[in-house]
């Protein structure tokens, strides 16, 4: 079987074929390269035609003289064929021209084309990159739009919208702007943004606890003031209804019937307190889980606030300035703590209003130190009973403060002892204790006036007990100690300044009048005693408790017992001036049978002086008694003392008729009992006149 032929193709076929390609189609989108392949592979054929040619071209120059031969011998068919090769040989150099420059045609036209597709391939890359640029840099402006805003609503403290977007930061969703540089260090930057947050927002509550620090003290004077004006209205209520004398401010009866208007000391018309820069500052950072750190933070400031409140020195002026600052203080903390949850810790709050507390008590202690007067310890019982009882209302506990108040009771009572003690001393000191005679009964009362204590007087001793009371109003525990103490308070004041007084009074007396004048005043006010015990007990009835007791009436009965001493002793002194007047001859020669001339004025005086004692009569009998025993002692001292050398018979008689003239002169006056006093010495006499004591007439 013949070898099987290749193709030929004619340089009119190829043309042809060219023609034939459309590689631009306008209803095409897409290039028409594919129809250049089997015009490409024509034109490969041909060139391997060519290369075969080439080939047949060396055999044949190489069979040339073979050819000449055979040519010689066919000459004509030779010369035939060769015009036939030449021709071919021709055909073929032109279809090698033709090809090669088809092919530089084709070839630069192709590249033309892919130069054209990258081109636009790379357009479109292009174009690609430009559109996702630009939506990445509009999501990159919107994020940093988000981040300049969330600035701005710091500085417009706008923090929880500001905490809100940078949680929209964190939270979109993942596209081709969470793989960026920019977006990654915008993550990075959000804590920062935090702490800004948290910055400002903890700024604006230290700025907030700075304004409160600054109206805390108007909130206490509002409260108290609210206080104020409910305990003028329960004591104006009190005072018409007996029935609630025994009920103070805040007692049960009291809140029950208490007409509660709704006034808020936080919120009116002079003052109305914010408290939304703490809440915010709360609710941030809760939500950044940092909630203790700002309570620690708010303990702190409160706590420093607080050691502010109350300076190391206190003047007396200024302790309402910082009981109102302070009443503000846990006002304020009482709203705190109902309306934050869990933020404000109970424990710290009472803590907080121990220490304060505590030192209050002792700078006011401090203050009262040196205090004398009365009043200054009244002023500030008004002022920390005031206190007490508006805080008792946001229920705190106030028993330390009582039992202070009551402490600085202690201390007003002996102030007032003494401030009205040094009062009836001067009183006494200036009394010239004479009586004084009635002739009238329109001068009964002024004479009344005038006896001991004057109307001043008395009144002041009204007021000694009303102060008293006074300072425990509002006070409301340890009524029965407080009636103690004021029954120690008055029979101190009694048995101190006016008993032992009055003692010392009558000791430096020598003037029998007085010292009368003396004794019945101090019977006077040994009956006074009881009579104050009643009158104690109608005036304290407003408060509770049992019967006062006045035991001062043992005092003035000592004091009387020693001013009747004192009468005894001014007679005894007078009687010794007139026994220094006696000139017994001892040893006379007659017996005398009148008595001594000193007695006559000795019993005229003792009769008139004693008689007008303006004194109970048993204390005349006593004076009386008293003044014969005397005389006895000193009669008996001359017949039986050492100081006598002699004696004969003759001086112990008229030592006798001495005796019988006292005897008659008792027995005129209507006092003969007083002649049992002699009879000791009328027995010694009779022992020496008779020489038996049967021979005495009297025995």
């Amino acid at each position: 079987m013949p070898p099987r032929r290749r193709p030929q193709f004619t340089q009119e076929n190829i043309d042809q074929q060219l023609q034939q390609i459309h590689l631009l189609d306008p209803s095409s989108t897409s290039e028409n390269l594919e129809q250049l392949g089997p015009i490409i592979k024509q034109i490969h054929t041909n060139r391997q035609q060519d290369a075969y040619l080439r080939t047949v071209k060396g055999l044949i120059e190489s069979k040339d003289a073979e050819i000449e031969t055979i040519c010689g011998d066919n000459y004509q068919e030779f010369i035939s064929s060769v015009s036939t090769l030449f021709s071919i040989k021709s055909y073929t150099t032109n279809l090698r021209d033709t090809i090669t420059l088809l092919d530089q045609s084709v070839a630069q036209v192709g590249r033309g084309l892919v130069e054209k597709k990258k081109a636009l391939l790379q357009s479109k890359k292009t174009a690609a990159n430009l559109d996702e640029a630009i939506d990445t840099l509009q999501a990159c402006l919107r994020v940093l739009d988000v981040v300049h805003r969330v600035g701005e609503m710091i500085n417009e403290g706008k923090y929880w919208s500001a905490l809100r977007s940078l949680e929209d930061i964190e939270s979109m969703p993942p596209t081709s702007l969470s793989q960026t540089p920019l977006f990654q260090h915008l993550l990075s930057s959000l804590p920062s943004l935090r702490g800004q947050i948290k910055d400002a927002v903890n700024a604006s509550k230290k700025q907030w606890l700075l304004d409160i620090r600054n109206v805390s003290a108007l909130v206490g004077q509002l409260a108290l003031e609210a206080m104020d004006a409910r305990t003028r209205k329960w004591r104006a209520r009190r005072d018409k209804d007996p029935v609630l004398k025994l009920s103070r401010v805040g007692s049960a009866v009291e809140t029950m019937t208490y007409e509660k208007t709704e006034h808020n000391v936080l919120d009116n018309e002079r003052l109305k307190v914010d408290f939304t820069p703490l809440y915010q500052c709360i609710h941030i950072y809760s939500a950044l889980d940092a909630l203790d750190e700002i309570r620690k933070s708010y303990q702190a400031d409160r706590k420093a606030q607080s050691d502010l409140i109350i300076p190391e020195t206190l003047p007396l002026g200024s302790l309402s300035s910082v009981t109102q600052e302070i009443v503000g203080f846990f006002i304020i903390e009482t709203h705190v703590l109902s309306t934050t949850g869990n933020f404000r810790s109970e424990r710290d709050v009472e803590e907080l209003w121990d220490a304060l507390v505590s030192r209050l008590s002792g700078v006011v202690d401090s203050m009262l130190q040196s205090e004398t007067d009365a009043d200054s310890f009244l002023r500030v019982k008004e002022g920390l009973i005031g206190f007490v009882m508006t805080l008792e209302t946001y229920t705190y506990s106030t028993t330390s403060l009582h039992s202070f108040i009551l402490l600085l009771f202690e201390r007003y009572v002996t102030l007032l002892e003494n401030q009205f003690g040094k009062r009836f001393q001067d009183i006494i000191s200036q009394d010239d204790c004479l009586p004084m005679y009635v002739e009238k009964t329109s001068e009964y009362t002024s004479v009344l006036d005038t006896v001991l204590l004057s109307r001043d007087e008395r009144e002041q001793l009204d007021h000694f007990v009303q102060n008293f009371y006074q300072f425990l109003e509002g006070v409301s525990q340890h009524h029965r100690d407080i009636d103690d103490l004021l029954s120690k308070s008055l029979d101190n004041l009694l048995s101190k300044y006016i008993s032992e007084s009055i003692a010392r009074r009558a000791e430096a007396t020598s003037n029998l009048s007085q010292i009368a004048q003396i004794v019945t005043n101090l019977e006077h006010l040994e009956v006074a005693c009881s009579e104050l015990e009643r009158s104690l007990t109608n005036i304290r009835s407003s408060q509770r408790g049992g019967q006062i007791r006045v035991n001062a009436a043992q005092s003035f009965q000592a004091t009387l017992t020693r001013a009747l001493s004192r009468v005894n002793a001014s007679i005894t002194s007078k009687l010794d001036d007139f026994f220094g007047l006696s000139e017994y001859d001892w040893t006379p020669t007659t017996r005398e049978s009148a008595p001594s001339m000193y007695l006559y004025e000795l019993v005229n005086w003792l009769t008139t002086v004693v008689d007008s004692l303006v004194i109970k009569q048993e204390y005349k009998d006593e004076a009386y008694r008293n003044a014969v025993e005397y005389l006895e002692d000193c009669l008996m001292d001359f017949l039986t003392g050492r100081n006598i050398p002699m004696m004969n018979e003759n001086a112990i008689s008229n030592i006798l008729v001495d005796v019988d003239f006292l005897e008659e002169e008792f027995k005129r006056i209507g006092r003969s009992q007083l002649m049992a006093a002699f009879i000791e010495l009328r027995s010694i006499v009779s022992i020496v006149m008779n020489d038996s004591p049967s021979g005495c007439r009297h025995c």
